[in-house]
């Protein structure tokens, strides 16, 4: 039976290769017709690339070859217990931070649409870590369109009142002692899902720095920042506690070699009455921040 908005789209669930060999869970959406655009979707952290799977096939409806993925250790990218079937293996002991998904993960997605679809225009989608993770990846100059949808330096004193008060508590008076005791982060304290301990430890230690991952002196990937050169848009939702303004702008701040556009977006606007830091994937904006979105990636020749 066919999904509704996806009927004439061929979707194809792969394993896709990281940068080391393992195995990461993948979706690529494919138009009936002609290919124009080439599309990487990245995820938001803790969230599955099955959110991503309305806006990925409104674009390929509309000529683009899209692909979603997981991060290693979450969603499809979590390796499968040999005790049960189809039984996620435990996180404990399995080595993944947020540096990893970048270097590992994104790199090798971007490497793989690249070979792929070599003669299309190559745009990039970055969901909150989707969009941080840009700056960090060696290869991010083999894209010419970067969108960013509520991407963010994630600081904690940058998020509204009172939800950076609300974060603060949970990521270290439950997330950091349940994370070390149970060797990963438990998806039931509110993130959503299951999560590698040094990946969870490592964006802790970003949002208690003013500067977020800027401030980590052991991340020598902020070189990357400079090499992009493509262009670039960031959608800021006016009603988002997390990705705020000011937060959007520390993010855009480190691409240097250019002057990325930073639009604030309200619900208002959308005629919508709330989109916050996840609402842009719904499918009631198929007609407004979708298009828009849309017509903006296929600007790229």
């Amino acid at each position: 039976m066919a999904e509704p908005g996806l009927d004439d789209v061929f979707i194809d669930d792969i394993t896709l290769p990281a940068a080391d060999g393992y195995p990461l869970g993948a979706t690529l959406f494919l138009p009936r017709g002609a290919k124009r655009h080439a599309v990487l979707i990245n995820s938001a952290t803790a969230v599955h690339r099955k959110v991503y799977r309305g806006f990925a096939g409104y674009l390929a409806k509309r000529g683009c070859a899209v692909l979603t993925y997981d991060y290693r250790g979450t969603g499809d990218s979590r390796q499968k217990s040999m005790t049960g079937y189809n039984q996620a293996k435990s996180l404990v002991g399995f080595k993944a931070s947020m540096s990893d998904w970048a270097a590992q993960d994104v790199t090798s997605a971007v490497a793989w649409m690249r070979e792929r679809y070599k003669a299309l225009p190559f745009a990039y989608v970055g969901h909150s870590f989707g969009g941080q993770a840009l700056g960090l990846l060696p290869n991010n100059t083999e894209i010419s369109r970067a969108l960013f949808i509520a991407a963010q330096a994630g600081y904690w004193k940058l998020m509204a009142v009172p939800e950076r008060y609300r974060v603060y508590a949970m990521l270290n008076f439950a997330g950091v002692p349940l994370t070390r005791a149970f060797g990963y982060t438990p998806g039931w304290m509110g993130l959503g899902m299951d999560l590698p301990k040094d990946m969870f430890l490592q964006w802790v230690s970003w949002v208690m720095s003013p500067r977020y991952l800027f401030d980590d002196k052991n991340l020598a990937a902020l070189q990357n920042f400079p090499k992009y050169k493509g262009a670039l848009r960031a959608l800021c939702m006016s009603d988002d506690p997390w990705a705020t303004r000011p937060a959007v702008e520390l993010l855009c701040s480190g691409f240097t070699s250019i002057k990325p556009e930073i639009i604030t977006v309200m619900p208002k606007d959308t005629g919508a009455s709330r989109i916050g830091h996840f609402g842009f994937f719904r499918p009631e904006h198929r007609d407004t921040l979708w298009r828009g979105a849309a017509e903006w990636i296929e600007a790229a020749e």
